[in-house]
């Protein structure tokens, strides 16, 4: 039997999330600081990204306290990144609750971060086991965005967003038909994408983002052979964070999961050496490492991978 050892990331923004902590009385701009914490994220450096939360959201309420729309939009920019990092490592509940507040504070701000927001929160209630809910939010979500007419291409990108968001939600809640009606949308809404998208933009797809959902939209439908032909043409060069090339290559890993070890465990230490929080730090991604270590531990590789990641035999 193999188990793994608890390595999740430094930090924990609970404090915060529970109570107004004082601010900090930093100099930093705050537009720095949320700088800062995005290149943790896209860096997958989840704990440096994980310690940044109680000062930066102290300090962006403190200054929501003009009820200014910019200052209500910069904290539900930080609530939305605070939840994608604790859904990422697994800890839901605080997510909830940082995706909830995201959604009200953009909702007061009157901008387009409202379909992130509401994004953020689609997400964990399919990780808390609510699909069907989830389905309904992200679909309300894929209306309204689709309501302004995507007349600029950021309009054009967030529909697409949403359309890939929406189709891995139905994936995983075992509705095929939606699920590849909506990749196959996507798709064809990101066709006039650029393939590097410019700075600041709120939703960054590219064609390369959206045959990557596809990957995952196969894999959740459990149609392995369909999920590693629509990632046949992605390479990690089309991506232009670690976070995304460590994605890449672990979503793959899963398709390879069903009876292809070793490329399995390839494509894992690919993503190790990306991004090794994408590998180190996710549970699900801990727990292929696991079985890797358990069912094939003579499969090249997965020595490697096991050492690397933290698991060890019983």
């Amino acid at each position: 039997m193999s188990t793994v050892r608890p390595q999740r990331p430094a930090g924990s923004p609970a404090p915060s999330l529970a109570s107004t902590p004082a601010p900090t009385g930093s100099l930093i701009p705050l537009d720095r600081r949320i700088a800062t914490a995005c290149g943790y994220f896209d860096a997958g450096q989840h704990s440096h990204l994980l310690e940044a939360p109680p000062g930066l959201l102290a300090d962006t309420r403190e200054a929501a306290r003009s009820r200014q729309n910019l200052d209500f939009a910069r904290l539900s920019a930080c609530y939305s990144r605070t939840a994608q990092v604790l859904t990422k490592i697994g800890r839901y509940d605080q997510s909830r609750l940082s995706a909830d507040r995201a959604t009200i504070y953009a909702e007061l701000s009157g901008s387009p971060l409202a379909a992130a927001a509401a994004r953020e929160l689609s997400i964990v209630l399919r990780h808390q086991n609510q699909p069907a809910v989830a389905q309904r939010h992200i679909l309300d979500v894929v209306t309204r965005v689709e309501k302004t007419g995507l007349r600029t291409p950021a309009q054009a990108s967030a529909y697409a967003q949403m359309l890939c968001t929406t189709s891995y939600t139905a994936a995983r809640a075992g509705d095929r038909d939606q699920a590849l009606t909506m990749i196959r949308d996507a798709t064809r809404a990101a066709r006039g994408l650029p393939h590097h998208p410019p700075q600041g933009r709120l939703f960054p797809l590219t064609p390369a983002d959206v045959d990557l959902y596809a990957v995952g939209v196969h894999w959740a439908l459990g149609d392995a052979g369909a999920a590693l032909e629509a990632g046949r043409s992605l390479h990690a060069g089309q991506f232009t964070t670690p976070e995304r090339k460590a994605r890449m290559h672990t979503d793959l890993a899963r398709a390879w999961q069903w009876g292809k070890p070793e490329r399995t465990a390839a494509e894992l230490l690919s993503a190790l050496r990306a991004s090794p929080g994408e590998v180190r730090d996710r549970p699900a991604i801990r727990t292929i490492v696991t079985d890797l270590r358990t069912r094939h531990a003579q499969a090249a590789g997965v020595r490697e991978l096991a050492v690397s990641v933290g698991t060890r035999a019983a």
